[in-house]
């Protein structure tokens, strides 16, 4: 267990320096060698609910010991044992073990009496411990204080239930592609494998609990994908129709891509400006039976790689916070900075009015983030239309995340 208590620590470590989650975790499972598949779903665990967490760990860490340690990485293998010890049902006497030996590997084995004492007193002051984090506002809501003030401004009645259904495992939903099997029929493949599920709306299903996509019948011939059903809008607004040609930028890993394709014989352009991402969305298309031409560019730079002619339907997935999908990547509420926005809000706004010129008239333009802030949404849009007199919003909607879906930002426009 020490292994994955390290492998874990190191992680949070990354994230500090500003590494995203799903590179740190894919560092630590090349640097670890094999990890068998148990060990892969401990140390994923540990990552993801140590950040999920995190408000309430500093906590009770602080309370436990009051002043920041002088080797970082003895406080953030605390706070990883804490996890353990609260959140996970491994043996405590395990937890609290194998942490003290990882800590006299540490720093000359210094901080081993300390690691062992602070578990300890964490197990017997638990109850006092807990109470206390559930009394401090941002403590409780394991988001930074900063993040918690732009949610109580832009959503006085709301913000409390953002943040809870932000610190909670996100559902699995699929997206059922009905060029191969209609959603009652692949309900029933679900139900033959012994998964419980549900419809959601046209297209979606949403599991009573998550499993692998190894476990998802028909997964590997394309009878469905992994996609949020508030990501599933995007398709419905587009209103598409056969023949139209479709630009998706920023269309990276393919969902929104493949989900066009799905529904209208469509032909899409599918442009991401990273090679890599872009390769993700192949991928995706050939295991659905679907195809789209791919262009590895710069979305906000037309003049490198369109040819002039126009796109009746755009869909501008623009760069965002991703503050929507916070549940899914919990990395992302404490690598953000308040100072973010306004470079973020440069890139939408830069992107959206590349994209427009490229929209034929009477064509239309979806707008789309997964944020929550308004910054990167509604002011976006009263900003865009100040700008393009021939810009007419037909409708937009704010997604805030809950048991059904993530956060997402809709805005459609349509160029008279």
């Amino acid at each position: 267990m020490h292994q994955i208590q390290q492998l874990a620590a190191e992680i949070l470590a990354r994230i500090e320096a500003g590494t995203t989650l799903t590179d740190a975790l894919a560092d630590a499972h090349r640097q670890a060698g094999k990890l068998t598949p148990a060990e892969r779903g401990a140390l994923q665990d540990l990552s993801y609910g140590s950040l999920r967490h995190l408000g309430v760990l500093r906590h009770c860490l602080r309370q436990l010991v009051p002043h920041p340690l002088p080797e970082p990485q003895v406080e953030r293998l605390l706070l990883i044992a804490l996890y353990q010890l609260q959140y996970t049902r491994a043996a405590q006497y395990a937890v609290v073990h194998e942490a003290v030996t990882l800590a006299g590997m540490m720093a000359r084995g210094k901080f081993k009496a300390l690691v062992n004492g602070v578990l300890r007193n964490f197990q017997r002051r638990r109850d006092e411990l807990l109470a206390n984090a559930a009394a401090d506002e941002v403590a409780q809501a394991n988001h930074p204080d900063w993040w918690v003030a732009r949610l109580k401004a832009a959503y006085p009645a709301e913000w409390r239930g953002i943040l809870d259904a932000s610190n909670v495992h996100p559902p699995l939903t699929l997206r059922v592609n009905r060029r191969r099997i209609s959603v009652e029929d692949y309900l029933g493949r679900l139900e033959e494998a012994g998964l419980a599920a549900k419809a959601l709306g046209d297209d979606a299903v949403q599991l009573a609990r998550p499993v692998a996509v190894r476990d998802l019948p028909g997964f590997a011939d394309g009878l469905a994908s992994v996609q949020d059903e508030g990501a599933q809008r995007a398709a419905h607004w587009l209103d598409l129709q056969p023949g139209l040609r479709v630009l998706d930028a920023c269309a990276a890993p393919g969902g929104k891509t493949g989900h066009m394709l799905e529904r209208a014989d469509v032909e899409v352009t599918a442009l991401d400006i990273d090679a890599t991402r872009l390769a993700r969305v192949g991928d995706n298309l050939r295991r659905l039976g679907l195809s789209a031409q791919l262009i590895e560019a710069d979305a906000s730079r037309p003049d490198d790689w369109w040819g002039g002619r126009p796109f009746d339907r755009i869909l501008a997935d623009v760069p965002c916070s991703a503050s929507g999908v916070v549940r899914r990547h919990p990395d992302i509420k404490w690598l953000r900075r308040p100072g973010d926005f306004a470079a973020l809000g440069e890139q939408q706004a830069a992107m959206a009015d590349a994209l427009w010129p490229l929209l034929a008239s009477g064509g239309k333009m979806l707008y789309a983030t997964c944020s929550i802030f308004p910054e990167e949404n509604r002011q976006q849009l009263e900003g865009f239309l100040k700008r393009h007199a021939d810009a007419v919003c037909l409708k937009e909607e704010q997604l805030l995340p809950c048991e059904r879906h993530d956060g997402f930002y809709y805005a459609l426009l349509e160029k008279h």
